[in-house]
């Protein structure tokens, strides 16, 4: 079991629950957010204890100061461009501490490489966009289930500048949210997408006025905690991404054995008790 967190418990990022969210703020912003071996391990570990607290229906996903993440640090860049083999991993007692593997290991191997884990944490993980999202910052943005934006949010891909490919999960991710030409012109040409364009191509879900960011992802998730079964949320989070790596008999195959199941479950008899006395339903959280 995971250790609870508590925001001594990490350097560069802060974590707190307001009602039924789990906030994960990225918190080095004077570098606008950009990632390190540490806060990437601290990340994991975030996730890990939200996904495992009851409390918390959905995660959200969000940087400190003027920008979401800014990429991977340059530092960490340059020790990497020079074979320096201990980047990527957190040493010593650190990783002991911190060590933490979230995610529904059900979904299988396809969700166990790299940041993909996050695809199969069994909540909504809302992503709040409030600035820059560039290179790593912005895969592990789109490997979450939606991205809400402020004016501020720019997508940058930025790995042709760095004379990479496409890296964690964007040759993957960014065609099916996007299209294939317009993900092939984001990741060659590395240009800056604005808030109304990531919005318009599907980047970006919903754009929010930079103050009302933070209150709109958890009163999205407030909405869900109020109205929607967990289990729902979670079984439907694997139909999703699990059904795009199959096909369509495999995948009705699947569904119709998981609707089964849930016929049979509390949660049905609930949501339908509730819906004819005309009441809130009460439903079980995950990990109760």
């Amino acid at each position: 079991m995971t250790e609870v967190a508590d925001n001594e418990a990490y350097e560069e990022l802060a974590y707190e629950v307001d009602g039924p969210a789990a906030v994960i703020t990225l918190n080095r912003p004077r570098a606008l957010n950009a990632l390190t071996n540490t806060m990437l391990g601290e990340l994991k570990h975030a996730f890990a204890v939200a996904e495992q607290d009851p409390a918390v229906v959905g995660i959200v996903l969000t940087g400190a100061g003027r920008g979401f993440c800014a990429g991977m640090d340059m530092n960490s860049l340059s020790a990497q461009s020079k074979g320096d083999s201990s980047v990527g991993e957190i040493g010593g007692e650190k990783r002991r501490v911190l060590d933490a593997d979230p995610g529904d290991k059900s979904m299988g191997d396809n969700f166990k490489v790299a940041f993909t884990y996050i695809m199969s944490i069994r909540k909504p993980v809302i992503v709040g966009v409030n600035g820059a999202c560039a290179g790593l910052g912005m895969s592990i943005a789109l490997l979450g289930d939606m991205r809400f934006g402020t004016e501020q949010a720019k997508f940058v891909t930025a790995f042709a500048q760095r004379g990479l490919i496409a890296e964690h999960g964007q040759s993957w991710v960014l065609p099916r949210l996007v299209g294939s030409s317009r993900a092939l012109d984001l990741l060659w040409s590395s240009r800056k997408v604005l808030a109304d364009e990531a919005l318009r191509i599907g980047l970006m879900d919903r754009i929010v006025a930079a103050d009302e960011l933070l209150a709109e992802c958890k009163g999205y998730i407030q909405n869900l905690a109020d109205n929607c079964s967990p289990t729902s949320l979670m079984m439907m989070k694997k139909q999703v991404y699990r059904h795009l790596n199959t096909n369509l008999h495999d995948a009705m195959v699947e569904s119709n054995q998981w609707m089964a199941e849930s016929l049979k479950r509390d949660d049905f008899k609930e949501g339908v008790e509730s819906f004819l006395e005309r009441r809130a339903p009460d439903f079980k959280r995950i990990g109760e």
